[in-house]
């Protein structure tokens, strides 16, 4: 059964919570699919998701997507609660990484997580407080009727 646009979903993200981070990425998966939508929109999106999920994960305290899809596009909204980024330029540099020696022996924290979201999205939109978190706004395309 596809679901009924516009579509609003909200995932908590917990901060730490390695054994759940991807979960919000793969509800956004199912429904994109349910939706019918081209399999090279979902990789992106759900590349461009996990990757923002991931982070939130790693870098802060707590974290809410929220998702919302129209027939044109999807706009996937990370507001966390962390230290920030205090340098959003080095951030977007592939390799760059700020993430802890526990978190990169779990094999994340290769400092490809903002660059990989702006590959895979259409826009991409980034604010960060230091001492009080981060927003990113990830948007892509749909087309659908």
């Amino acid at each position: 059964m596809k679901p009924e646009l516009p579509l609003h979903l909200e995932f908590n993200i917990e901060g730490g919570n390695f054994t759940r981070a991807g979960f919000a990425s793969s509800e956004i998966k199912k429904v994109l699919k349910q939706l019918d939508v081209d399999m090279a929109i979902i990789k992106r999106t759900v590349v461009a998701s996990y990757e923002a999920e991931v982070n939130v994960v790693a870098h802060a305290y707590s974290g809410t997507m929220y998702v919302d899809i129209d027939g044109q596009t999807i706009r996937i909204a990370l507001v966390d609660e962390g230290p920030g980024i205090p340098d959003i330029e080095a951030a977007m540099r592939e390799g760059f990484s700020t993430a802890s020696v526990s978190v990169r022996e779990m094999g994340f924290g290769a400092g490809m997580g903002l660059p990989n979201i702006k590959k895979n999205a259409d826009q991409l939109d980034l604010s960060s407080e230091v001492g009080k978190g981060t927003q990113v706004v990830i948007t892509l395309g749909l087309g659908l009727k």
